[in-house]
């Protein structure tokens, strides 16, 4: 099999599994616990704790360590917005979120909060003359993925930021699944930052909320002591040491491993060009770890079962949504509901191999010439 579905989870480091073995076996105390096994297991929490602070550029308690980044973006949502609602009830998000940030807005909106989606323009950024004209003195929270899960558009975080802060009663949030360990970003200017590892090597079922000392958050699991007040449960020291691991072997490489998929995203995107009935969705402003294109009246369903004859795993759009639905993200940049059907999602790692590029080139132009063939393109 060739593995090519690197955005939907990233097969975790042997180096990152050791560290949760050996976490869990010799941190078995309740770090909350008063005795000297709770303390040593509290002791290296904060350790960790203050290595990933240093990693992000952020203080150690700005940290909330939760089970994912479904978790963290409801939490950012439904947190700022249960917590500030006395200053308003408007909340901006772009349409190219995931459905853990439009879920919880449409839960929101069911309890009185208006949410409206900002533009995106040609090139699939954030319209900030549309931002400026929509944001007004009630609106509470702004949220913008850095990239996002299926064109891998990088938006102009700083730039956003900066021009929230005229607006004290506004918060920003930006999603970072997809872009931490793929791509430097500058966070400073966002007051609220979701990451999970398993984008970058780490383990599934964790993830963090970065937030800054000037926000608060209303809680959504209530419960008990944890490492911060926002978020209850037994602190998962595994978890945490594991992640830890994650950022050291994954932030130090960014720009090595960046070059060398833009290399092979380049020699995918050169050779799809040559087929006149098939598009590239991703714009200028893509990462080249996330290729995203369709194929003309087929749907994006029927081509990846296609690839998978073939040994290659592809995804159709991003893990989290219904099968048979046609893409929101490719919509929204194209409004174009044929090619929003038929999009595929192409994502690669530094751990792709260039003769995997290879057969999946090979054997994409097999299928295009069956479809051909057949009449159906």
């Amino acid at each position: 099999m060739i593995y090519l579905d690197y955005a939907a989870a990233t097969p975790t480091e042997e180096e990152v599994l050791d560290t949760f073995y050996t976490a869990t076996k010799k941190y078995y105390a309740n770090p909350n616990s008063s005795h000297a096994l709770g303390l040593e297991a509290k002791e290296m929490i904060d350790t960790c704790t203050k290595d990933i602070a240093d990693y992000l550029q952020i203080l150690p308690e700005e940290i909330i360590y939760t089970s994912g980044a479904s978790e963290s973006n409801n939490l950012a949502v439904k947190g700022i917005c249960e917590r500030y609602r006395s200053r308003g009830k408007h909340i901006l998000i772009s349409g190219l979120e995931h459905n853990s940030i439009v879920a919880p807005a449409v839960a929101m909106q069911e309890l009185g909060f208006e949410v409206e989606l900002i533009p995106i323009n040609k090139e699939g950024y954030i319209d900030l003359d549309a931002l400026k004209q929509m944001i007004r003195e009630d609106t509470i929270l702004v949220s913008v993925s850095a990239v996002d899960s299926e064109l891998g558009i990088k938006q102009p975080i700083e730039e956003i930021g900066a021009f929230l802060k005229q607006y004290p009663n506004c918060f920003f949030h930006t999603d970072a699944s997809q872009a931490m360990g793929k791509v430097n970003i500058e966070y400073k200017q966002a007051d609220l930052i979701t990451i999970t590892p398993h984008k970058f090597y780490g383990m599934n079922g964790f993830g963090l909320l970065i937030k800054k000392n000037n926000v608060s958050l209303k809680p959504q699991i209530n419960g008990g002591k944890s490492t911060t007040i926002y978020r209850s449960g037994t602190p998962f020291l595994a978890g945490i040491a594991s992640c830890e691991k994650a950022f050291a072997l994954a932030l130090p490489k960014v720009e090595e491993r960046y070059i060398y998929v833009k290399k092979l995203s380049d020699k995918i995107k050169d050779r799809i060009r040559e087929y006149k009935n098939v598009s590239i969705n991703n714009t200028d402003n893509s990462i080249p770890h996330t290729i995203n294109l369709s194929m003309k009246g087929i749907k994006a369903i029927h081509l990846q079962q296609e690839f998978e004859k073939h040994g290659i795993l592809v995804s159709t759009k991003t893990s989290c949504c219904p099968i048979e639905t046609p893409s929101k993200l490719v919509y929204a940049l194209t409004k174009d509901k044929g090619i929003s059907h038929s999009s595929l999602r192409v994502s690669l790692s530094h751990l792709t191999k260039e003769e995997e590029v290879d057969a999946f080139l090979n054997t994409f132009d097999f299928i295009y010439k069956e479809y051909q063939n057949n009449g159906k393109i």
